[in-house]
């Protein structure tokens, strides 16, 4: 498997992993050197404590019986295995007792704790091996070592002290075992941030390259998914849903956009035929006015087209400026059947209401009679000669917490579930002839009013006919 760190540390994922592990690195040697000095004063403290309870023996055995008690208890305690340095010298620094036979110069002559560790020889070493001839004072033979020196009242030196090659070894295995630890965890910490790290921007890589694909113009493009269930798939999960959303927002703008060059181009272009009309050959002031008023009447469904399309993406998006109030629905319906009444007398349609008593929800009434006027003015419309004895009938009741206006016709109705939910969409006309007045967007608007108010709107299966419900939410205060 072929890999080239350069190639990898171009991105700035690994740019960043990298400076972790340098960071992690760091601190694993601060870590080492923290702990091996740590270790090294601790034992430096337990020894000093040591030397400080040996001395205060001697101190006890001198009070006892002067230098003759301290000599003998000097060359008891050095005899023993593994014993602490004692020396007892004479005011010149002539060694007398002990089992230090020989010291690095200068140790003797300063009191207290020395400050540097110091070279010594024990008695019984130099005979097991050969000095080096240049080897000329114990501090280039000798071991290590620490000790307080006193001043006995008669000038006489007593030193004690303690090796420090026991320390110093355990410091050494400290200083090892962190290091060999700390190793261990760095090699880790670098197979983790290959494997895991590599993984992580390969999946990173193809995330950006179905990205430039869908930047392209490929809205059918999607992220990829691994099937992991980690955060780079819930995070590709969600963009693909919101691609999914803006595919089908696109799809939708360009169906409504087909649908407004198809319906407004009739009106546009009736509008030019009765200006040219009007402008060729010779006309009375009568035809003049009556191509204006033709020209008026078209102009007027434009506006009330465009204005219904306003009203609509106000809806939908939820800043309308239509406020709401507690609102009488019977007192609507009364209002709506009584403006539509003699329309359906005309075209011989019965129409007729069953209203439950006052029903009162929160909403804004213009937008509902509208919503309502848009519905019932669909049913008359296609229910008026479609079958012999068209009816439609309006009903309004109250179910559970649920307030239900409903406006059903006995005409063809809309058998298909898909032709259903698309005649809420903008510029719908499920009429392939088109050959009934209207623009599309009744029952778009109603859906939108319907939205505005937290309620619903369902188109279902009279059978025969069609039945448009409209659903409120009921009213505390009804």
């Amino acid at each position: 498997m072929a890999f080239r760190l350069p190639a990898i540390m171009k991105t700035t994922a690994a740019r960043l992993s990298a400076l972790y592990l340098l960071l992690f690195a760091l601190c694993a040697v601060l870590l080492v050197f923290y702990m091996t000095s740590l270790s090294a004063r601790m034992l430096m403290v337990q020894t000093q404590e040591t030397i400080n309870e040996e001395v205060q023996g001697l101190a006890r055995g001198y009070q006892r019986g002067g230098i003759p008690v301290l000599v003998r208890v000097v060359e008891q305690r050095s005899r023993q295995p593994g014993a602490n340095l004692y020396l007892l010298a004479d005011p010149n620094g002539q060694i007398l007792s002990g089992n230090v036979q020989s010291i690095q110069p200068g140790v003797l002559q300063r009191e207290g704790w020395t400050e540097l560790p110091f070279s010594y020889e024990r008695y019984g070493e130099a005979a097991g091996r050969r000095q080096p001839a240049e080897a000329e004072t114990p501090t280039e033979v000798g071991h290590n070592a620490i000790a307080v020196v006193l001043r006995l009242p008669n000038q006489m030196i007593l030193m004690v002290g303690r090796d420090l090659g026991e320390p110093e070894r355990f410091r050494d295995v400290i200083q090892r075992s962190l290091m060999l630890a700390l190793a261990m965890m760095g090699f880790g910490a670098l197979l983790i941030w290959y494997f895991v790290g590599r993984r992580a921007l390969k999946h990173i890589d193809s995330v950006s390259e179905a990205s430039r694909r869908i930047m392209a113009g490929d809205l059918s493009g999607r992220l990829p998914v691994t099937g992991a269930g980690d955060e780079f798939d819930r995070l590709s999960e969600n963009l693909n849903a919101m691609l999914a959303r803006i595919a089908h927002l696109n799809d939708g703008l360009k169906q409504v956009s087909d649908n407004i060059a198809h319906d407004l181009k009739t009106p546009l272009t009736r509008l030019r035929n009765r200006a040219e009309a009007a402008l060729s050959g010779k006309k009375t002031g009568a035809d003049y006015r009556e191509a204006l008023e033709g020209t008026i009447a078209e102009s007027d469904q434009l506006i009330r087209t465009f204005n219904a399309i306003l009203m609509i993406s106000r809806l939908e998006a939820g800043y309308s400026a239509e406020s709401t109030d507690k609102v009488d629905l019977a007192a609507v319906v009364h209002d709506v059947v009584e403006l539509y009444e003699p329309v359906a007398e005309e075209l011989g349609v019965g129409f007729e209401a069953s209203v439950a008593g006052p029903v009162v929800v929160n909403g804004n009434r213009e937008l509902i009679a509208q919503a309502l006027s848009n519905i019932i003015d669909n049913a008359i419309k296609y229910s008026a000669g479609s079958v012999e004895k068209p009816h439609v009938g309006v009903t309004l009741q109250r179910e559970g917490d649920e307030v239900r206006l409903q406006v059903s016709d006995n005409g063809l109705g809309i058998p298909d579930e898909g032709d259903r939910a698309r005649a809420t969409e903008r510029f719908v006309r499920l009429e392939k002839s088109r050959s009934q007045p209207g623009s599309g967007l009744g029952l778009s608007l109603a859906k939108a009013v319907m939205k505005f108010h937290n309620g619903r709107l369902d188109l279902l299966p009279g059978n025969p006919g069609l039945s448009v419900l409209m659903g409120f939410p009921g009213s505390k205060d009804a």
